[in-house]
């Protein structure tokens, strides 16, 4: 078990899967929620594993909903003040908010593509 979950991780590095997140950046000092706009705000840090996988998908998301969605990531490990204004007990942690600010929901742990999507569309983001 344990060298199959480091052969894969191995592959996701020599794949360029993990290695772009360690560049990935850190919205701490942005606006939060982003007035006027449905916001995802992914609390976790660079180093940790599930975090590092939902780096692409953020990064996708981040393009493919530019100008209709906000889609930010901060890292706790790095700003420990976050965490506390969050109440993150674990990471990743995914919270969504409403165009108006409001937290409408929240998940922990690793997140795909399609439940957040699924998550905006409720949200009314086409």
């Amino acid at each position: 078990m344990k060298r199959t979950a480091m052969w894969v991780l191995a592959v996701l590095v020599l794949a360029g899967v993990i290695g772009p997140w360690a560049r990935a950046q850190d919205d701490s000092r942005t606006e939060i929620p982003v007035p006027g706009m449905v916001t995802l705000v992914d609390l976790g840090a660079h180093k940790c594993i599930p975090c590092k996988m939902m780096a692409p998908i953020l990064d996708e998301l981040r393009k493919e909903y530019d100008g209709r969605a906000a889609v930010l990531f901060i890292d706790v490990w790095e700003n420990r003040e976050a965490a506390r204004r969050f109440g993150i007990r674990a990471i990743p942690t995914q919270i969504f908010y409403d165009k108006e600010g409001r937290e409408v929901f929240r998940h922990v742990g690793f997140m795909d593509k399609e439940s957040i999507v699924r998550v905006f569309r409720k949200l009314g983001v086409e």
